[in-house]
């Protein structure tokens, strides 16, 4: 990426943030004491950005100086998932490994005939929305009947289950650090 694709981005990321915020041109050059002028030009990519302007511009923004310059990924930004099956369930992983927020992101298709049939706690939360058929979730003492479209947000320190309801279901899911052990590597969690 050469400077001027730098440059280019970042002009893009000052003017995004300052959108995203509903802030005028005017807004935002009062917060960071510039001229409304000034700032339209660095947005439009006709002045050059100072350092110390740069400085100035993301503390009003709210973000770093790291975050606003950093250069874009040369990564390929699709995700290309292999299905990983085990007694009933299949996962495709939809969010990088070590994702930044935290956080595991995956599609689960499980069928009538999975193996799991105990009502599992850890801690942790998890969230999941019905993609096609019907969840049977046992949660605690209640069986709550989830179907497509609906989403479903819970701690894990609760006794928890997830079954397929009349035919095979889809759900996407989102686990946190804790979530993630217990659900997808279920043999290196077991107690000898």
């Amino acid at each position: 990426m050469t400077q001027k694709d730098t440059e280019l981005i970042v002009r893009q990321r000052i003017r995004g943030l300052r959108l995203a915020r509903n802030w005028s041109l005017d807004t935002l050059a009062r917060r960071c004491e510039i001229s409304t002028s000034t700032l339209s030009r660095i947005e439009t990519g006709r002045q050059r950005i100072s350092l110390d302007l740069l400085v100035t511009i993301a503390q009003a923004l709210g973000t770093s100086l790291d975050q606003l310059v950093e250069p874009e990924g040369n990564d390929d930004v699709v995700i290309r998932p292999e299905p990983e099956s085990l007694g009933g369930v299949t996962f495709w992983l939809l969010s990088r490994e070590r994702d930044r927020r935290g956080v595991t992101i995956g599609k689960m298709r499980i069928t009538e005939d999975r193996d799991e049939l105990e009502p599992a706690v850890h801690p942790g939360s998890e969230w999941f929305t019905v993609l096609s058929g019907v969840i049977r979730l046992t949660l605690g003492t209640r069986t709550i009947m989830v179907t497509p479209g609906q989403a479903v947000e819970f701690s894990t320190m609760t006794p928890h289950l997830l079954e397929a309801h009349l035919g095979p279901a889809e759900i996407l899911t989102i686990f946190d650090h804790e979530g993630e052990k217990a659900h997808l590597h279920p043999r290196n969690n077991k107690q000898d």
